[in-house]
């Protein structure tokens, strides 16, 4: 019997628009945010509480999530997925995007597919993280030499807990047997 399962990969991001109305949280339509090729999430929690009675520790509360931060690579982002995690305006009438005075980072869903494999199965497993901001995009290129470089683009972001009635800030789906029943499944969730 296998004492647990492994990841073996992560795929198809996706952001939405979030919004809340009297405690109503809703999404917009989701974007492909671009090609994955990593991603990790580090929660940020408050202190464990211990409580002493009787020369010895009688309770202990664990810490509880206060917020986060996550960051994700993929193969570059395209212009309409930059407008829509970095908040901005539609693009000049000569094409170019301008960031300003008035650019004000929105809030997102974000979401993805883990694949996981336990004794020779195969499972993919939806993510959301509830509520996020992504940070302002880095740019980096390096010249070609005599080979091509394949150049990947570094994404950073904020967790925060949602409007909600639980403050959630995580969703994991069940396992799936497919990667497109667990993308429809994240859609469905996201949307």
């Amino acid at each position: 019997m296998a004492s647990g399962r492994v990841c073996t990969g992560f795929s198809l991001p996706y952001v939405a628009a979030y919004s809340v109305t009297g405690g109503n949280v809703s999404y917009g339509t989701p974007m492909k945010l671009a090609r994955g090729v990593d991603v990790s999430i580090t929660p940020n929690t408050g202190s464990n509480v211990d409580f002493y009675a009787d020369n010895q520790r009688a309770e202990s509360a664990g810490g509880v999530f206060t917020d986060g931060t996550f960051s994700v690579t993929v193969d570059g982002l395209k212009q309409d997925a930059e407008k829509m995690i970095m908040g901005l305006p539609a693009a000049d009438s000569d094409g170019w995007l301008s960031y300003g005075d008035s650019l004000i980072l929105p809030y997102v869903g974000f979401g993805f597919i883990a694949r996981f494999m336990e004794e020779g199965v195969t499972t993919y497993v939806p993510f959301i993280l509830a509520k996020t901001t992504f940070d302002f995009v880095e740019t980096s290129a390096a010249t070609q030499e005599a080979e091509i470089s394949f150049q990947t683009q570094a994404l950073t972001g904020k967790i925060y807990r949602s409007d909600d009635a639980n403050h959630n800030w995580k969703h994991v789906g069940k396992e799936y047997e497919t990667e497109a029943a667990a993308e429809a499944a994240l859609l469905a969730k996201l949307a």
